[in-house]
C-alpha cells in the first residue's frame, strides 16, 4: 500500500489540519475506491480545531471510534470540530464502490447515515487505537474486496464522468462532458444522479472550485482573474460568485484567510 498521494484539493485550511494523508487503495480496488484518507489528532484539554473541507463530489465510508457512517455527496462545505484525541479512517468511494455497499447516493445528499458492516468497525478501531494505520488499511481492503464484484456498465460510465471532470480543466460544460463520454446530455444527467448523487454541472463546478482554491492558496502571484481564465470560467465574476455561494466568502477573502 503506497503512502500519501499528495493530493491537497478540498482542504481549505491546511495549516489548521491535524495529521492527515490520503493513500491509494490496492490495485484490485481501484475501480471501487478513489483513496483512503486518515485523520489523526491530539489536542490539549479545552482546545478545539475547526476543520472546513470542500468535499469531492463523492460519497465516503467513514469509521470513527464511536460510529461507522456513510456520508453522501455535499452541496456545500463541511465542518468538523475536533477535540481531545481521536482519529477517522475514511474511504472515498467511486460509483462502483458505492453500488457494492448497496447505497443510492441521490438518497443521501448532504447526509451522514449509519451503515452496518458487521465487525469491521470494531476491527478498524482496534488497529487505529494502536496507531496501526497500515493494518487498518489492509483490513479495510480485505473487507471491501469481499463485497466488490462485477462493475455495472452504468457505474463504469459514471466513473469515467468523474475522472474526466476531475482531470480535464477544459471540460467546463455538461455538453462537453457528454461528448467526451459519448452519451446524450440527458443520459449524462441520469448517470450522474444515479451513481454520483448530484448533477454533472455540480460535479464539474466542484472540481473547478477545488482547483481554484488550491491555486489561490499556493500561488500568491496568481490573480483571481488569471485563475478564472485558466479554469474555464466565463470571467472573474463567475468564479467570485462560486466562492461566495459555496464558501460564504470572496476569493480574495479566502486567500487572505489562508
Amino acid at each position: 500500500m503506497s503512502n500519501d498521494i499528495g493530493d491537497r484539493r478540498g482542504i481549505l485550511y491546511p495549516r489548521n489540519l491535524p495529521r492527515f494523508h490520503r493513500r491509494t487503495p490496492p490495485e484490485a480496488l481501484e475501480g471501487y475506491v478513489g483513496w483512503y484518507w486518515i485523520s489523526q489528532w491530539e489536542l490539549a484539554e479545552g482546545e478545539k480545531s475547526v476543520q472546513r473541507i470542500l468535499p469531492f463530489p463523492a460519497s465516503n465510508l467513514v469509521v470513527e471510534r464511536d460510529k461507522v457512517t456513510l456520508s453522501g455527496p455535499t452541496t456545500g462545505i463541511s465542518h468538523q470540530v475536533l477535540t481531545a484525541h481521536g482519529w477517522a479512517f475514511g474511504v472515498l468511494l467511486r460509483p462502483a464502490g458505492l453500488c457494492a455497499l448497496g447505497a443510492r447516493p441521490d438518497a443521501i445528499v448532504d447526509q451522514q447515515i449509519p451503515i452496518d458492516l458487521g465487525d469491521l468497525g470494531e476491527q478498524i478501531r482496534e488497529l487505529m487505537d494502536r496507531d496501526d494505520v497500515d493494518g487498518a488499511a489492509e483490513k479495510m481492503s480485505e473487507r471491501l474486496a469481499m463485497r466488490c464484484g462485477e462493475v455495472s456498465h452504468g457505474a463504469t460510465l459514471a466513473g469515467r464522468v468523474v475522472d474526466l471532470a476531475a482531470g480535464d480543466p477544459e471540460i467546463t460544460s455538461v455538453g462537453l462532458l457528454a461528448d467526451k463520454i459519448g452519451v446524450s446530455t440527458r443520459e449524462l444527467q441520469r448517470l450522474a444522479r444515479r451513481y454520483v448523487g448530484v448533477s454533472p454541472l455540480r460535479i464539474i463546478r466542484r472540481y473547478r472550485l477545488q482547483e481554484a482554491a488550491l491555486r489561490l492558496r499556493e500561488d500568491s502571484e496568481l490573480t483571481v482573474a488569471a485563475v478564472a481564465a485558466e479554469l474555464g470560467y466565463a470571467d472573474q465574476s463567475h468564479l467570485a460568485a462560486d466562492f461566495r455561494t459555496t464558501l460564504g466568502l470572496s476569493a480574495r477573502g479566502y486567500r487572505r484567510e489562508t
